[in-house]
């Protein structure tokens, strides 16, 4: 039932129950250990547990495995408890083979089975990783009552659906007008106007429908990230954007006479937002963050500037420099930072320096960000492509692997990264739980804004905008 309800995306009505539960069955596991015999309920409790922090330790599986640590034949006839345990695969925090042996095996064997796209569904959108709409997720047998109950909760997931969508729609009206009055797509020509694509962003991250404020606000300073980076990456001249930069870390109006005016135009703009939300989080949870914002905003351009640099001058830097770079330039770090004050959740001096570091559970979502973007067959819209790609690094330094192998690769690293991920999700933790939710979701949501196809358009992102806003889709205001 727990399962069910996180799926139809209601938990949140249900949280204290859900860890009450949850709770109690990490305290009978770690004093009796897990007796249970039926692989799909193993698989499916040390997944919840996984996902709400508890450690359990895949030991658990032994059970199903022979004295060559192989999983039994008896386990590839089983489709629920493959489906179970190639869900629970997803949760491994590095270091534990035995997940790599279970992902691997549990796809194999259910690549043989077609339940009406159900498995098709699972393979490509495992639950820890997705932000995909649920479809034909119940694989499990449900009965009698168990079953009416579940009908009854997907009754109650139409109903919040709904009301739900409505809030959203009004969200966007509420950016849009902002985005407007801003005035910014008139003065910077070459501004991006995509103020639903912004806001899914923000959306995804806040999946709370009571964190309205939060959503709307943070939706203005991922939107700078996009025009920033195009200043970067199409716009500025080398020598004008070291100016930039330098005035960025400085963050003093009174210094920005050499600037163009462009730049002039969205400094000022950008300074206006940061302190607008600086002192809404004040009043909300009592705390500046005004200091921390502007530093964020400073790496921010600091990498972006490294990248023109290294374009401007022909230099090629090795992958794992370029990729070190580009954790801090995909922004994911700068938007973490604002997601953490909005949400004012667990804020000391401890997390405050912690999350100004650039941390691993904010280091591994920017990792997926990077490599992923960069495995696009397809270039962002109509940049120029000079910020380069990790895929492409690698390869030059590696001249002798195939496309293939470095494709591989790279998504062994997006692989590693989430196993990083997984861990920093797990307790203790010194970041809230509502961070750590909004982290993954950030990652969650990296797939769909980055999987191009040969048109240069995003199929998954329209299919999760009309999923979840509107039937028929905007195209102004995502592309």
């Amino acid at each position: 039932m727990i399962d069910v309800v996180q799926r139809l995306g209601i938990d949140y009505y249900f949280q204290d129950e859900i860890e009450l539960i949850l709770r109690r069955q990490y305290s009978i596991f770690f004093t009796d250990g897990d007796r249970y015999n039926d692989l799909q309920e193993v698989a499916l409790r040390f997944r919840l547990l996984r996902q709400q922090g508890y450690y359990v330790s895949p030991d658990v599986f032994n059970r199903f495995r022979n004295k060559e640590g192989e999983f039994k034949q008896n386990v590839s006839e089983d489709i629920n408890g493959l489906m179970s345990l190639y869900e629970a695969s997803q949760l491994s925090i590095g270091g534990e083979d035995v997940f790599d042996e279970a992902g691997h095996f549990s796809a194999t064997h259910l690549a043989n089975y077609d339940l009406a796209g159900v498995v098709e569904h699972l393979l490509l959108h495992p639950y820890r990783k997705s932000l995909s709409p649920a479809k034909n997720f119940f694989h499990g047998n449900f009965q009698g009552n168990e079953y009416i109950r579940i009908l009854d909760l997907q009754e109650l997931a139409n109903m919040d659906f709904k009301l739900v969508q409505s809030l959203h729609q009004k969200e966007i009206v509420q950016i849009s007008s902002w985005w407007r009055e801003l005035g910014l797509a008139k003065k910077l020509e070459f501004a991006r106007e995509q103020p639903v694509k912004w806001y899914v962003w923000s959306m995804a991250c806040f999946t709370d429908p009571n964190l309205s404020w939060q959503r709307i606000e943070l939706t203005k300073p991922i939107s700078f990230v996009y025009i920033i980076d195009d200043i970067f990456d199409v716009y500025g001249a080398l020598d004008a954007l070291t100016l930039f930069t330098e005035a960025i870390n400085r963050w003093d109006l009174g210094d920005i006479d050499q600037l163009p005016e462009y730049m002039k135009i969205c400094f000022k703009a950008l300074n206006n937002i940061t302190n607008e939300i600086s002192n809404k989080v004040y009043k909300e949870h009592g705390y500046n963050p005004v200091h921390s914002l502007r530093k964020a905003w400073g790496s921010l351009c600091n990498a972006f500037l490294i990248e023109a640099k290294w374009f401007a001058s022909g230099h090629l830097p090795k992958a794992e420099e370029y990729l070190e770079n580009g954790i801090v330039s995909s922004g994911v770090h700068l938007v973490l930072v604002h997601i953490f004050f909005l949400l004012g959740h667990g804020v000391t001096n401890e997390t405050v320096q912690l999350i100004d570091s650039n941390p691993p559970i904010v280091s591994s979502v920017a990792t997926i960000l990077r490599i992923w973007d960069d495995l696009g067959s397809a270039k962002d819209e109509n940049q120029g492509g000079k910020d380069g790609s990790y895929l492409y690094y690698y390869m030059m330094e590696h001249r002798d692997l195939t496309a293939e192998d470095a494709h591989k690769h790279a998504m062994d690293k997006i692989s590693d990264a989430w196993k990083r991920l997984n861990k920093e999700c797990l307790s203790p933790n010194p970041f809230s739980a509502s961070f750590t939710r909004a982290s993954l979701n950030s990652a969650r949501m990296v797939p769909l804004m980055y999987s191009y196809d040969d048109s240069q358009r995003l199929p998954s992102l329209e299919e999760y905008i009309k999923s979840f806003l509107f039937d028929n889709l905007p195209t102004q205001g995502v592309y």
